[in-house]
Order: C-alpha cells, then structure tokens, then sequence
C-alpha cells in the first residue's frame, strides 16, 4: 500500500522562551506533523536556540547525547550500532553533528546514519544542515529554530536545509534580545506583578500578561529603568536550569540559556506605553519589542486597540 502523506509544506510558530512552553510546543509538533514512517530528523539552529527542549517535547525519554548539563554520552550510540537486530539496539538514535565533528569524521557520521535507516531505525540529527550534503537525501522532517519554529517536510522541490538555516540563524538574534528584555523588566516589577505574570509572543518581541487586574507600575518609568541598565552593559549569566544573573542580581528564569551575553547587546527596546486589554481572557497585557523597527512594530500591534474584542 503507497503511504500516504499530507499536503504540508512549511509552518511557522512562535519559538517560546522557557523550558515548559519550549516542551509543549514540541509535544504539540509530534502528534500534528510526526509520522511513524518518518525516520530520519534534522533540527537545524544555532546553540541556545532551543534545540534540546524542541526535541525532549518531541520525543519523550529519548537519550540526548549532548546533555545541557555537559555529560556526553560516550561511546556514541549511532557509531556502536551491532551488526544484527539485537533486541536491545535502540530504535531511536540522536546525534549532535556539530559537536560529534570534533571528533568523528563527517563520512564517518553520515555512513553511521545512513546504516541506522536501512536497519528501520530513526535517527534525529541535530545541525542537520552539515550532514545533509553526504547523505544524498532530504529529512522526512525538517525543523528550524530560532525567533520562530519552522517545520517543514521536504520533497524533491525543498524546502532544502539552507532555505531554513537562511531564516532562523537571522532572527534567532532578536529571540535572545527579546528574552533579554523581558527578564529586565520582570527584574523591575513589583514583587506581587512578578509572581502573578504570565509569557506571551509577539514578532521581535515579548508579552507579558497579568490577569484580573492592571498593574499599578508606570510603563515610562519601567522602560528608563530597563534602559538604564541595558546601557549600563551589565552581563547576565546561567547559573541553573531556573536562574541567571543580570549584573550581581539573581533572577528567576525558566529559558535561561535563551539570552545575550551583556545588556548592552539589546537593541532599540521600547515597551507600548499602555496596557492592552483582553476581554475574552481578562487579561492586561505589556508589550515590548527590541530591534531597529521596534517603534514601527509597536505601533502596526496597537491597531489592535481599536478592534472588536480588545475594548
């Protein structure tokens, strides 16, 4: 029986910041783009981007070998495949190319995958698009990380891994900026704001939301604060899976590899100097957006204001 497959080209969706919505995103991904039959998977992103919990949420309990806690796993799985189907020999392998060219050739990564799919297993390759031209074929699917996440599956026309490279290497810089941006703010707010907001996304930029009731802060006061230590070019730093410093202050954080090195790298932050009201959620919203057309972009979000719903 020919398999059928969907008409999917190419989807975009928001690439959150935080390990929980990093996680149901993936999860969301597996059961409306996931196939059975698809056994060969290329991640395409830059470090930090998210990769890893894209992939946890995707692909539950499967053995990262590039842990983010720095613990490799040693000897790669892929290259230590046994000649027969032992019943033992996992069904789902990962390799990380980047790192494993250190150490591997890439012919040598690229046979190993190659063999893993003629034994019916699936293999996920992170940094796809450096393996891909060994190869000789496309990934079933093909995922991209950066500001957005872009999932594509691939025929003969493309999309090629380049196409998506091209997209999420260039905006993955505004996610870091706008990750940056928001957890200065939280750093700023009340201790009673900070507890009860929640995360939302907008293009180079960020939500903050607040149910019920307004915030009692000043936006303008909030935004010199925020720039005032962006020009201060303090650095921030991982501590743990739940914490980074901004200077010497500790923060909570729940994405806190998803950030640039030093404030200073923020660029253009404003914040829209009013509250969006959300009805149908009782919410109050904050937005800000960082970039060279942050004010251009806050001004086309606040059309929303005078649509049906918002009042």
């Amino acid at each position: 029986m020919t398999e059928r497959r969907p008409t999917h080209i190419l989807s975009s969706y928001y690439a959150p910041r935080g390990h929980h919505r990093m996680y149901a995103l993936g999860m969301q991904l597996a059961q409306m783009y996931l196939s059975p039959f698809d056994k060969l998977i290329g991640i395409i992103g830059e470090s930090g981007s998210g990769k890893s919990a894209l992939i946890r949420g995707m692909f539950p309990g499967l053995e990262l070998t590039n842990d983010d806690n720095g613990v490799y796993v040693r000897p790669l799985p892929l290259l230590e495949q046994d000649n027969n189907f032992a019943f033992f020999s996992p069904h789902t392998y990962h390799v990380d190319i980047r790192f494993e060219n250190g150490f591997t050739q890439m012919s040598v990564l690229a046979d190993a995958i190659i063999e893993a799919l003629n034994k019916g297993r699936r293999v996920i390759v992170e940094h796809f698009d450096l393996v891909y031209p060994l190869l000789g074929a496309n990934a079933n699917l093909l995922i991209g990380v950066g500001e957005q996440v872009l999932i594509a599956r691939p025929n003969v026309f493309g999309p090629e891994p380049d196409e998506l490279k091209e997209v999420v290497y260039k905006s993955l810089p505004y996610r870091l900026m706008a990750h940056s941006a928001e957890d200065l703010c939280e750093l700023c707010i009340d201790e009673f704001d900070f507890s009860r907001c929640g995360h939302d996304d907008v293009k180079h930029g960020f939500a903050l939301y607040f149910p019920d009731t307004k915030p009692s802060f000043d936006i303008k006061e909030l935004e010199a604060k925020v720039n005032d230590i962006i020009a201060q070019d303090v650095p921030i730093t991982y501590v743990d899976e739940n914490h980074i410093t901004i200077g010497d202050k500790l923060q909570m954080c729940s994405g806190p590899r998803i950030h640039v090195n030093r404030t200073g790298q923020i660029q253009g932050f404003k914040l829209l100097d009013h509250f969006i009201y959300d009805r149908f959620k009782n919410r109050y919203l904050l937005v800000g957006c960082v970039g060279e057309n942050s004010e251009a972009l806050l001004k086309s979000l606040d059309i929303y204001r005078q649509q049906p719903g918002w009042q």
